[in-house]
Protein backbone atom coordinates (compact mmCIF):
# COMPACT_ATOMS: atom_id res chain seq x y z
CA UNK A 1 0.00 0.00 0.00
CA UNK A 2 2.88 2.46 0.56
CA UNK A 3 4.00 1.99 -3.00
CA UNK A 4 0.75 2.26 -4.84
CA UNK A 5 -0.25 4.91 -2.27
CA UNK A 6 2.86 7.12 -2.85
CA UNK A 7 1.72 6.52 -6.94
CA UNK A 8 -1.84 7.74 -6.39
CA UNK A 9 -1.02 10.93 -4.60
CA UNK A 10 -0.40 13.68 -6.65
CA UNK A 11 3.01 15.74 -6.45
CA UNK A 12 2.75 18.94 -4.41
CA UNK A 13 2.01 21.81 -6.43
CA UNK A 14 3.68 24.56 -5.43
CA UNK A 15 2.42 28.62 -6.03
CA UNK A 16 4.03 30.42 -8.45
CA UNK A 17 7.28 32.43 -6.71
CA UNK A 18 6.26 36.04 -7.00
CA UNK A 19 8.59 38.24 -9.13
CA UNK A 20 11.18 40.43 -7.03
CA UNK A 21 10.19 43.80 -7.16
CA UNK A 22 12.66 45.85 -8.49
CA UNK A 23 13.94 47.62 -5.68
CA UNK A 24 14.81 51.24 -6.44
CA UNK A 25 16.60 53.38 -4.04
CA UNK A 26 13.95 54.83 -1.59
CA UNK A 27 13.33 58.43 -1.87
CA UNK A 28 14.24 60.32 1.10
CA UNK A 29 11.64 61.83 3.18
CA UNK A 30 13.02 64.84 4.03
CA UNK A 31 15.60 66.97 1.95
CA UNK A 32 17.65 70.11 2.34
CA UNK A 33 15.89 73.60 0.79
CA UNK A 34 18.09 76.24 -0.17
CA UNK A 35 17.42 80.01 1.35
CA UNK A 36 15.62 81.75 -0.64
CA UNK A 37 18.20 84.22 -2.49
CA UNK A 38 16.30 87.28 -0.93
CA UNK A 39 14.41 86.93 2.45
CA UNK A 40 10.34 88.99 2.62
CA UNK A 41 10.58 91.49 4.95
CA UNK A 42 7.29 91.58 6.97
CA UNK A 43 7.41 95.54 7.14
CA UNK A 44 5.14 96.16 3.69
CA UNK A 45 2.39 94.10 5.95
CA UNK A 46 3.00 95.71 8.92
CA UNK A 47 2.83 99.06 7.45
CA UNK A 48 -0.61 98.58 5.14
CA UNK A 49 -2.03 96.96 8.73
CA UNK A 50 -1.19 100.00 10.86
CA UNK A 51 -2.23 102.14 7.72
CA UNK A 52 -5.40 100.29 7.73
CA UNK A 53 -5.47 100.82 11.31
CA UNK A 54 -5.13 104.16 10.95
CA UNK A 55 -7.76 105.01 8.13
CA UNK A 56 -9.92 103.71 10.62
CA UNK A 57 -9.53 105.09 13.74
CA UNK A 58 -9.45 108.49 11.79
CA UNK A 59 -12.97 107.48 9.98
CA UNK A 60 -14.34 106.68 13.24
CA UNK A 61 -13.17 109.75 15.04
CA UNK A 62 -15.08 111.91 12.34
CA UNK A 63 -18.11 110.09 12.45
CA UNK A 64 -18.28 110.72 16.07
CA UNK A 65 -17.28 114.89 15.40
CA UNK A 66 -20.18 114.82 12.92
CA UNK A 67 -22.47 113.08 15.26
CA UNK A 68 -21.61 115.82 17.95
CA UNK A 69 -22.31 118.40 15.72
CA UNK A 70 -25.69 116.97 14.42
CA UNK A 71 -26.79 116.85 18.18
CA UNK A 72 -26.33 120.06 19.26
CA UNK A 73 -27.18 121.69 15.56
CA UNK A 74 -30.59 119.51 17.09
CA UNK A 75 -30.66 120.66 20.38
CA UNK A 76 -30.60 124.51 19.04
CA UNK A 77 -33.18 124.00 16.40
CA UNK A 78 -35.10 122.36 19.45
CA UNK A 79 -34.68 125.20 21.32
CA UNK A 80 -35.90 127.48 18.81
CA UNK A 81 -39.15 125.32 17.60
CA UNK A 82 -40.26 125.79 21.32
CA UNK A 83 -39.72 129.90 21.58
CA UNK A 84 -41.45 130.35 17.85
CA UNK A 85 -44.22 127.88 19.32
CA UNK A 86 -44.34 130.21 22.53
CA UNK A 87 -44.28 133.21 20.46
CA UNK A 88 -47.29 132.35 18.18
CA UNK A 89 -49.15 131.07 21.27
CA UNK A 90 -48.91 134.36 22.88
CA UNK A 91 -49.44 136.32 19.84
CA UNK A 92 -52.38 134.24 19.16
CA UNK A 93 -53.53 134.89 23.14
CA UNK A 94 -52.79 138.85 22.10
CA UNK A 95 -55.19 138.77 19.36
CA UNK A 96 -57.85 136.78 20.97
CA UNK A 97 -57.79 139.84 23.50
CA UNK A 98 -57.74 142.87 20.95
CA UNK A 99 -60.63 141.48 18.89
CA UNK A 100 -62.96 140.70 22.01
CA UNK A 101 -66.22 143.42 21.47
CA UNK A 102 -64.36 145.52 24.80
CA UNK A 103 -60.94 145.74 23.19
CA UNK A 104 -62.56 147.18 19.88
CA UNK A 105 -65.29 149.31 21.05
CA UNK A 106 -62.32 151.24 23.18
CA UNK A 107 -60.34 151.75 20.24
CA UNK A 108 -62.35 152.61 17.99
CA UNK A 109 -63.53 155.38 20.72
CA UNK A 110 -59.72 156.43 21.08
CA UNK A 111 -59.96 157.12 16.90
CA UNK A 112 -62.70 159.17 17.47
CA UNK A 113 -65.86 156.45 16.21
CA UNK A 114 -69.25 157.01 17.38
CA UNK A 115 -71.55 154.13 17.53
CA UNK A 116 -73.93 153.92 14.21
CA UNK A 117 -77.46 154.79 14.62
CA UNK A 118 -78.45 152.06 11.94
CA UNK A 119 -77.68 150.30 9.38
CA UNK A 120 -77.54 151.77 6.07
CA UNK A 121 -76.66 150.93 2.41
CA UNK A 122 -75.26 153.18 -0.40
CA UNK A 123 -77.48 152.47 -3.79
CA UNK A 124 -74.06 152.80 -6.39
CA UNK A 125 -76.43 153.91 -9.01
CA UNK A 126 -76.74 157.11 -8.05
CA UNK A 127 -74.94 157.11 -4.80
CA UNK A 128 -78.07 158.13 -2.41
CA UNK A 129 -77.76 155.97 1.13
CA UNK A 130 -80.62 153.96 2.03
CA UNK A 131 -81.45 153.48 5.66
CA UNK A 132 -83.06 150.04 7.18
CA UNK A 133 -86.77 151.12 8.92
CA UNK A 134 -86.48 151.74 12.92
CA UNK A 135 -88.19 149.23 14.45
CA UNK A 136 -91.04 150.25 16.62
CA UNK A 137 -91.43 150.45 20.21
Amino acid sequence: MSATAAARVAPPTFAPRPRPAVQTAPTPRLRVVRAPAQARTRVPFVLVCMGILAVALLSALLLNTQMAQAAYARHDLVNQLSRLDQDQKDLAATLDQKSSPQALAKAASKLGMVPAAGTGWVRLSDGSVQVAPKASK
